[in-house]
């Protein structure tokens, strides 16, 4: 490869101080000569671009620094055309040329020489910057996008909810019958954690108390006795009532537990759906039913012998043995049943009444159990119609609330029929040849409840009264 020779410095420097004098003469010559020479042809390093004032810029090639001038004029000059119609604020920073009207054309040869001499470099493009335009139109268009954005309700808009909002005409009559009928709304009352207070009490089955009752609920329709009366030739609803109400006297006399009494009559009611019993051995068949359940329920237990005393010598030891086993075997040893008893217990709890509710209960079952007509009715719903009539007699308010609602598994409308039955037996009560159940509860030990007036608001047409007819006609 052939090689430029070089010529040092000191030389050419040297030459130049040698032909000092020669200098200026070159430089006139010079110039002479450049006016006559003529520009090199445009070979694409070399622009024409207007200034602000209009005026041709010389030829200068294009660097980095000569394309931001000529960018940065370019956008003074589309700023003073457009401060004229309107003011401009950007709000990242200085507007980019882009953006402004009419700036891009007059820059568009600057900028395609500036995307020439910059091809191999990659430039990232600028976010187009935010204007906001201050004149009236754009505040107007602005609180217009706000209201849209807000959803403010125009004028016909709050017309139209104002009208919705209003109260129809059948909406007050409604509202006024509801209150006119106290059907009004009311806030929901507390259920009540009746167990509570027996979680430290290991003989109150607290974990268990709910399933054991869920059974029981379940097991009282597969014990419960049938209508029998029609199949029994001898013996009629009043005699069951007499040996009923002997029973009950004997039990207060022997002071035998309430759970020996209903368990008891239970036996009574189960023996008489499957066997017919002849009038001169129904005292033998409560005598003996007594015996089984006493001896079940109780601790000491009354013996035979006492029995066979207090019935006067009516029937022999040997009988009341023999009449034991024969029940036993028509029930096929089955004395686990859920009595009224159990219920009762539970549902007084739930009423969270004080002794004199849980006696006024007690008389109210009591009477029930006495008369054939209750049979209809599940042991759990006499059991709740107790307790709801036992309320209404002693004007408690509510007369029924959630808490009962939960345990019993009734409504106040379910218990109604039967809650007028007994009712109907306690106005009875007193003229009744049966007294042994009114002197009973009219003790002072038992709060005299039977002297309290029955609740007269269950005493309608077609309700206790006339259920009453077995009482009535043993009287």
């Amino acid at each position: 490869m052939a090689s430029r020779p070089i010529v040092p410095v000191q030389a050419r420097a040297g030459k130049a101080a040698i032909g000092g004098g020669a200098g200026k003469q070159q430089k006139k010559n010079g110039a002479a000569e450049g006016r006559n020479r003529k520009a090199l042809g445009d070979i694409g390093n070399l622009v024409t671009v207007r200034g602000i004032e209009g005026k041709v810029q010389p030829h200068r090639p294009i660097t980095r620094s000569f394309c931001a001038q000529l960018l940065a004029n370019a956008q003074a000059a589309a700023a003073a055309e457009n401060n004229k119609k309107q003011a401009v604020v950007n709000v990242n920073g200085a507007p980019s040329i882009l953006d402004v009207p009419g700036a891009g054309k007059r820059a568009e040869p600057a900028a395609a020489a500036a995307a020439k001499a910059a091809q191999k470099k990659v430039v990232k493009p600028k976010q187009k910057a935010e204007v906001i335009d201050l004149t009236s139109d754009s505040e107007g268009a602005i609180e217009a996008k706000k209201k849209q954005q807000h959803h403010e309700p125009t004028k016909k808009e709050g017309e139209k909810s104002s009208r919705r909002n209003m109260p129809t005409l059948t909406s007050v009559l409604t509202a006024r019958s509801k209150a006119a009928c106290g059907m009004t709304k009311k806030p929901k009352e507390k259920v009540v954690d009746i167990d509570a207070g027996d979680a430290h009490n290991e003989l109150a089955a607290f974990e268990y108390i709910e399933d054991i009752y869920t059974y029981y609920k379940e097991a009282e329709n597969e014990s419960l006795p049938r209508n029998y009366m029609s199949s029994q030739p001898e013996i009629n609803e009043k005699m069951r009532a007499i040996l009923v109400d002997w029973l009950i006297e004997i039990h207060n006399k022997f002071d035998l537990m309430p759970e020996t009494l209903y368990l008891t009559i239970n036996i009574i009611d189960r023996f008489l759906s499957v066997k017919a019993v002849p009038r001169r051995e129904l005292q033998l068949l409560g005598m003996g039913a007594l015996f089984t359940a006493s001896k079940y329920e109780e601790i000491w237990a009354p013996e035979v012998n006492d029995l066979v005393c207090i019935a006067d010598r009516a029937y022999s030891h040997e009988q009341v043995l023999a009449m034991e086993k024969t029940i036993l075997g028509k029930l096929e040893w089955t004395l686990t049943v859920p009595t009224h008893y159990v219920f009762l217990v539970r549902f007084i709890k739930a009423s969270l009444g004080d002794r004199k509710l849980e006696n006024m209960v007690y008389f109210l079952a009591e009477l029930g159990v006495m008369n054939y007509a209750t049979l209809t009715y599940c042991p759990s719903m006499v059991a709740a119609s107790a307790v709801y009539a036992a309320r209404c007699t002693l004007g408690l308010t509510p007369l029924w609330n959630d808490t009962l609602k939960l345990h019993t598994g009734f409504s106040e409308s379910q218990l109604m029929d039967c809650a007028r039955l007994l009712v109907g037996y306690h106005a009875k009560a007193k003229e009744n040849k049966l007294q042994v159940v009114y002197k009973k509860y009219s003790s002072s030990q038992r709060e005299g409840v039977a002297l309290i007036p029955p609740a007269k608001a269950l005493l309608c047409e077609g309700g206790g009264l006339s259920s009453s007819s077995s009482l009535a006609s043993s009287s």
